[in-house]
C-alpha cells in the first residue's frame, strides 16, 4: 500500500514565482545560464551555481555549503516563505504543444522505494547516487520532485478538478510558453481522503527521477543510523513527488545515432543487418515507425525501414520484447560494437520532440554515421518492465512533465 503524506513546502512569495521558477541546469547552455544569472536576481540558479557571486567556478562539498547558504538567504529575504501547515499541492501544467498534466506533490515514502511498492524501471550509477545523497545531506532540501505515476482513479481526478474550480496560487508562464499552476490543499478532511486513496493503491511507478529516488533512500538510511532518537516520521523518510494518472504521462522516444560502422562499409552492414530484420530502402522518404518492432534507419543519404524477424529473435519477458533492448542485443552490440549505452562515446541519443530531421541533419553532416528512430515506450510497456523486476536499457524513455524547480521545496 502506497504512503503519501502532505508537508509544509518552502515555496516563492506569489509575485516572484515566475522569476525564480528555474528548468533543470542541464538543460541551459553556457550563455542562457549566464544571462539569468546576470539579469535575474531571483532566479533558483543563483541557489544551484552559488558561485557565480564570486565570478568562480565551485564544485564538490565546497559548492554544497554554498548552495545551503544561497538557499538561507534567499528564505532570509523572504523570497520563499513555508506553509504554516502540512499541505497537498495539486499542479496543473499547459505545456506550449497544448498539452495538459495534472498532478499532486506530496511526500512519498523512502520505505515504499526499499519495499518495491514504488516500483522502478532504470538502473542508476552508484557513484551519481551516492554524490546526489552527500548533496542532500549537506543543503538539507530537495527543489525537484521525482515524477510518480498511477493507474488512473476517477475518485482522485474529481478531487482534482474539484480543487481546480478555486483560484490558483502561482499562475505563470514561462520563456518556454508553458503555463505553471499550483493550488494550497490544506483541509484536513481532504488530505485525508487524499491519503487514503493512494494507501489504497498495490504500487507507484517511478517514471523519471530514478536517481534522486536512490539517493533519498541513501540518505534516510544515513540519518537514521546517526539519530538515536529515530521514530520514522522524520522528514528524511520521505522525499518529494509528483503524482500524475498514466493517462497524463507524454513519453517520447530516444534515438539512436552511432559515429561509425565499426569498420564495415555500407553494403556489409547492410547484409549483417539483413539476418534479423527485413530491410527496405525508403530513399529520401522520411521513415518513422509506427509498430512495435519496426525501426527506421538514415544511412549515407537513405532512409531505411527494418522490420525484426520473429523468427530469428526469441521473447521471453518484458525486457525482450522492447524495442531499445533489441536493437541493442541485434545491431548495436553485436554489428557496431557498443558495449557499454551509457559511456560508449560513439554513440548519442536523441529523444523523440527532435523528430527524424535531426538525425538525418547530423548524418548528412558527417558527425555521425547512422541513426535510428524508434517507436516511443508505452506505459503499460514501462510498467510491466518494473513489475518483473527488470531494467530498461540508457535512454529508453524521454518522458514529460518537466518541473520546474524551486516552485516547491522540501526541508529533511
Amino acid at each position: 500500500m502506497a504512503k503519501i503524506i502532505p508537508f509544509k513546502a518552502v515555496r516563492p512569495t506569489r509575485d516572484k514565482v515566475s522569476l525564480l521558477a528555474a528548468r533543470s541546469y542541464d538543460s541551459y547552455t553556457a550563455m542562457q545560464v549566464e544571462s539569468r544569472l546576470r539579469d535575474n536576481p531571483f532566479s533558483f540558479l543563483h541557489i544551484v551555481n552559488p558561485g557565480y557571486k564570486y565570478q568562480k567556478e565551485i564544485s564538490g562539498e565546497e559548492r554544497y555549503g554554498l548552495v545551503r547558504n544561497r538557499y538561507q538567504e534567499f528564505k532570509e529575504d523572504e523570497i520563499f516563505i513555508q506553509d504554516e501547515k502540512p499541505s497537498f499541492y495539486i499542479y496543473k501544467i499547459v505545456n506550449r504543444d497544448r498539452l495538459e498534466f495534472n498532478g499532486i506533490v506530496a511526500a512519498a515514502s523512502v520505505q515504499d522505494y526499499a519495499d518495491d511498492v514504488i516500483k522502478k524501471h532504470e538502473d542508476t550509477l552508484e557513484f551519481r547516487e551516492v554524490i546526489f545523497k552527500e548533496y542532500l545531506k549537506t543543503v538539507g532540501f530537495n527543489a525537484e520532485a521525482v515524477l510518480l505515476t498511477y493507474p488512473d482513479n476517477d475518485e482522485l481526478k474529481a478531487i482534482i478538478e474539484e480543487v481546480m474550480q478555486s483560484r490558483a496560487e502561482y499562475e505563470f508562464t514561462t520563456t518556454y510558453r508553458d503555463t505553471h499552476y499550483l493550488w494550497n490543499v490544506d483541509d484536513e478532511v481532504l488530505l485525508k481522503k487524499i491519503q487514503q486513496i493512494y494507501s489504497e493503491m498495490p504500487a507507484l511507478y517511478i517514471a523519471d527521477g530514478h536517481h534522486r529516488s536512490a539517493s533519498s533512500y541513501l540518505l534516510a538510511k544515513d540519518l537514521k543510523e546517526e539519530n538515536p532518537n529515530h521514530t520514522g516520521d522524520e522528514p528524511y523518510n520521505y522525499f518529494m513527488s509528483y503524482l500524475i494518472p498514466e493517462s497524463d504521462l507524454k513519453i517520447y522516444e530516444f534515438n539512436r545515432l552511432v559515429k561509425d560502422l565499426n569498420g564495415m562499409t555500407k553494403e556489409e552492414f547492410l547484409i549483417k543487418l539483413d539476418e534479423h530484420f527485413r530491410i527496405e530502402n525508403r530513399g529520401m522518404e522520411y521513415y518513422k515507425p509506427s509498430k512495435l518492432h519496426h525501426f527506421s534507419m538514415y544511412l549515407d543519404g537513405e532512409f531505411y525501414s527494418l522490420y525484426l524477424r520473429k523468427t530469428k529473435y526469441e521473447i521471453k519477458n518484458a525486457l525482450d520484447a522492447l524495442d531499445t533492448h533489441i536493437l541493442y542485443v541485434t545491431v548495436l552490440k553485436p554489428l557496431l560494437g557498443i558495449e557499454d549505452l551509457r559511456n560508449d562515446q560513439r554513440i548519442e541519443y536523441s529523444h523523440g520532440k527532435k523528430d527524424l530531421a535531426y538525425v538525418k541533419t547530423v548524418v548528412d553532416s558527417g558527425t555521425f554515421a547512422v541513426g535510428f528512430g524508434l517507436v516511443a515506450v508505452t506505459s503499460d510497456e514501462l510498467k510491466q518492465i518494473a513489475d518483473e523486476g527488470l531494467k530498461m536499457p540508457p535512454k529508453s524513455t524521454y518522458i514529460e512533465p518537466k518541473l520546474r524547480s524551486g516552485v516547491t521545496v522540501y526541508e529533511f
